[in-house]
């Protein structure tokens, strides 16, 4: 029976594999190279002479967006021959090297300790509590320009800048929950994103700067005054003894450039060569929206951050531009307008003409997955997030999102494998900075992240193989984590692993060494022998690992170097 099984696996790998150079493993973009970029005039009234050396602001007029992810962007891509293939800022590892966009985390648990600062925080980052804050001490130096959420900025001594935003006066806590927890599940993951932690503040402790205004999502001005304040903390989740809850979004470092693009490129950017939707990493973050429904997953919650190496002059060069992730308030159950519309977010997008056919052609008798939908009695504030619907291969944002769209099988097999990092009490420490008031909350939300975690596993942990974090220890062994043992995408017996290694015509059955955490280890076997030139064809070993469930191999090359052992040089996933 070991034979047939051997002998199956190497007729399933049979073809010849592609060839990985003898080279060391790329581990960081060189787009976070710094770079230099001439300067220009950009005079303001109060600095006439002023010169800035970074590239120019971009403004996305939030109508704008909007159209152009509902209409003309499906046009153009409509028209377009240039069809996506495979995500190209991938290492011989099949994984994302670090960049401008995205930071591998340490092996190991997803999140921080329990009384970690949340998310991007830093404990340096985080806001006194009302008691211990002076009146007047928080000073509103702007008011929040459009966006469907109300806020205003303030300016903190020895901490910074701030934005503070209200909650959506029908579902109190929700938005500030989502986005302090939606943040700290993309910093976990490795995206830049901001810094959200939840505040309870008194209307005595804010200040207004005289004359403030600010921009309607129509792009008119109106002023921001004391009756505007009022109305953002009227609006916000009010809580015992006079005090209003609000979320702190704290200013991103640098010069801010505004969103970045889900397709093409920055062309002021000279780091910025590789077409956003080829990019692993973005493509990937499909299912990170969908994971915790963030529908709004679009253009305009976004930002570019021009990080001059000379911290003190933001405008300078040379510097280079970071990519983040901004505002997942939408997220959770969080509804966006009328609820005969906000019962499709997740399911189709705000014009689907795909979903507008079918319900044509089928006269409406064909049901769709929104009208199944319901809230859970006891948890209505999360609308109708559930586990009972989710298809993530089907799941949608409400826009359509050009490196959504572009989304390989390897590139969500890739964030399945970080998503699947996270434990239910990791992700139960990460809903805890949501600061529910009512009892069970967290903890049901936890239970549904957990469940929704499961589908994207089920789905995309068993087509290609699960195995990651490929690593050698020692000379000659080399170790994995299958990430679906580790999270028990299926029962625990239907893991048999078969491990093969061949080179120079020969082949040997190694044995499987099983570890906790999902950790699969073995010792390698010199099969090559002889004296070759570091990276010769003769030096080649390919090891085949399957672990006995529908998932397919695992194909390691490795270069056996004699009594220096066997150097890893790339993967397979057939």
């Amino acid at each position: 029976m070991k034979r047939l099984a051997i002998a199956s696996l190497l007729a399933a790998c049979a073809a010849t594999p592609r060839p990985f150079p003898l080279r060391a493993l790329v581990v960081r973009d060189t787009d976070l190279a710094s770079v230099s970029l001439p300067c220009r005039a950009d005079p303001t009234p109060k600095e006439p002479d002023r010169e800035t050396c970074a590239p120019v602001e971009y403004v996305s007029p939030f109508v704008w967006d909007q159209v152009d992810n509902i209409l003309f962007g499906r046009i153009a891509r409509g028209l377009s021959v240039d069809l996506p293939g495979e995500a190209v800022n991938v290492n011989s590892l099949d994984e994302v090297p670090d960049s401008a966009w995205f930071t591998n985390r340490p092996r190991g648990p997803a999140t921080h300790a329990d009384d970690a600062p949340p998310g991007a925080c830093t404990a340096a980052d985080m806001l006194a509590p009302q008691d211990q804050v002076a009146d007047g001490a928080w000073v509103i130096d702007h008011g929040k320009d459009n966006g469907a959420s109300l806020g205003f900025r303030i300016s903190v001594p020895g901490k910074g800048i701030y934005m503070l935003k209200a909650d959506d006066a029908n579902d109190p806590e929700l938005a500030s929950a989502a986005s302090a927890i939606g943040a700290a599940f993309y910093d976990a993951l490795g995206f830049h994103t901001t810094c959200e932690q939840i505040v309870v503040v008194r209307r005595a402790q804010l200040s207004l700067a005289p004359g403030l205004t600010v921009s309607t999502n129509s792009g008119s001005k109106r002023p921001f005054d004391e009756k505007s304040l009022d109305a953002v903390l009227a609006a916000s989740t009010q809580v015992p003894g006079h005090l209003v809850r609000l979320q702190a979004s704290k200013w991103l470092p640098g010069l801010t450039l505004g969103p970045f693009h889900y397709a093409g490129v920055r062309p002021d950017d000279p780091n910025d060569a590789i077409d956003h939707r080829d990019r692993r990493e973005l493509r990937g973050s499909k299912l990170v929206a969908a994971w915790m429904n963030h529908w709004d997953a679009r253009e305009q919650n976004s930002m570019d951050v021009w990080m001059a190496d000379d911290p003190k002059h933001k405008r300078a060069s040379p510097g280079h531009v970071l990519h983040y992730i901004l505002d997942t308030s939408d997220a959770f159950g969080a509804l966006g307008g009328p609820e005969a519309l906000a019962v499709m977010q997740g399911f189709a997008y705000y014009l689907d003409a795909p979903a507008i056919f079918r319900s044509l052609f089928t006269f409406g008798f064909d049901e769709r997955p929104w009208e199944r939908v319901h809230r859970t009695p006891g948890h209505e504030r999360f609308n109708f997030f559930s586990v009972a619907d989710f298809d993530p291969a089907e799941w949608k944002p409400s826009y359509p999102n050009p490196a959504f769209l572009a989304m390989s099988e390897r590139d969500g097999a890739w964030m399945a494998r970080l998503i699947a990092r996270f434990s239910p009490a990791d992700i139960r420490r990460l809903v805890d900075h949501g600061k529910f008031s009512t009892p069970g909350d967290a903890a049901w939300l936890t239970e549904v992240m957990v469940g929704r975690q499961r589908r994207i596993l089920e789905h995309y942990l068993m087509n290609l193989s699960p195995l990651g974090d490929i690593r050698s220890v020692g000379a000659d062994q080399i170790c994995a984590t299958d990430f679906a043992r580790l999270r028990e995408v299926v029962p625990a017996p239907a893991f048999h692993y078969a491990i093969v290694e061949r080179a120079a015509g020969r082949e040997i059955a190694l044995r499987p060494e099983l570890g906790e955490d999902g950790a699969v280890c073995f010792h390698t076997q010199p099969l090559v022998g002889g004296a070759h030139p570091d990276g010769d064809a003769a030096q080649r070993v390919t090891i085949v690992v399957t672990n006995g469930t529908r998932a397919g191999a695992l194909v390691i090359h490795t270069y056996d170097l004699g009594t220096r052992g066997m150097r890893v040089a790339g993967v397979d996933r057939p």
